[in-house]
């Protein structure tokens, strides 16, 4: 089986597919997976959306969002591996380190927005004139770029309201610098936050790539090969396709 077909079964073919009406260009997004392996079994941890929602109403998501001008606004305490650096920038028109620099900054920012998890390490010296970094200052942890690997992009397909060009980056529980109570709640946009083993993660409801990605992850951990080449995915002549970034 080619790297197009892989993984991928002709039911999460037809699930990924187009839907209907327009297609804006996508937004440039990111997504952190966090994994804990301290346990018998690795979780990664999940978060449900608010049913209120109109984009994924209710389902378990992994923290992130859009690309913001604020990304770039804070020295990161370290860099992203040379690995990742590269596999980010292959298949993209007008690339820069400081593009993928700045999406592993996303994924970071949103995590904490979403669930008060702090992805960084402890420096007295931590500045940033965005108000979206402040929470980093004032517990004086600067983010860590150096504790992501980035494992997975996927766009959404055409003709959706919504569109996104997303890098899905991986980190371990550990490099958590600290911890904000009080950030999920019955009126936060997610409303729960949930360790799952991964056999419990593919059993709730799930986006279909969201569920594409965990299936590659546990793979990953399985063969203990995190840092292995990046599938991307993408629409192209009738269906999704799965190409290798490495």
């Amino acid at each position: 089986m080619n790297d197009t077909a892989k993984q991928l079964s002709e039911r999460e073919r037809v699930k990924l597919g187009p839907g209907s009406g327009v297609s804006p260009v996508p937004k440039d997004a990111a997504t952190l997976i966090l994994i804990d392996r301290a346990g018998s079994k690795p979780r990664v941890l999940m978060g449900k959306r608010h049913h209120g929602h109109k984009f994924m109403p209710g389902k378990y998501v992994f923290p992130g969002g859009r690309l913001d001008a604020a990304d770039r606004a804070i020295k990161p305490f370290d860099d992203l591996g040379s690995d990742c650096t590269r596999r980010l920038g292959q298949s993209v028109v007008k690339w820069t380190e400081g593009r993928g620099r700045a999406l592993a900054l996303a994924s970071i920012r949103e995590t904490a927005e979403e669930t008060g998890l702090l992805i960084g390490k402890a420096d007295d010296g931590v500045t940033s004139k965005a108000d979206a970094w402040s929470i980093f200052v004032s517990k004086k942890i600067r983010p860590s770029l150096s504790a992501l690997t980035f494992v997975a992009r996927a766009i959404t397909p055409p003709k959706r309201p919504k569109r996104f060009d997303t890098r899905f980056f991986l980190a371990d529980r550990g490099s958590i610098g600290a911890e904000i109570g009080s950030i999920v709640g019955p009126d936060t946009e997610l409303v729960s936050l949930d360790w799952l083993s991964f056999e419990d993660a593919l059993e709730v409801e799930l986006p279909n790539i969201t569920k594409v990605v965990l299936k590659d992850i546990a793979e990953r951990l399985r063969t203990g090969e995190i840092a292995r080449p990046a599938p991307f995915y993408y629409f192209r002549n009738g269906g999704f396709q799965r190409k290798l970034l490495d």
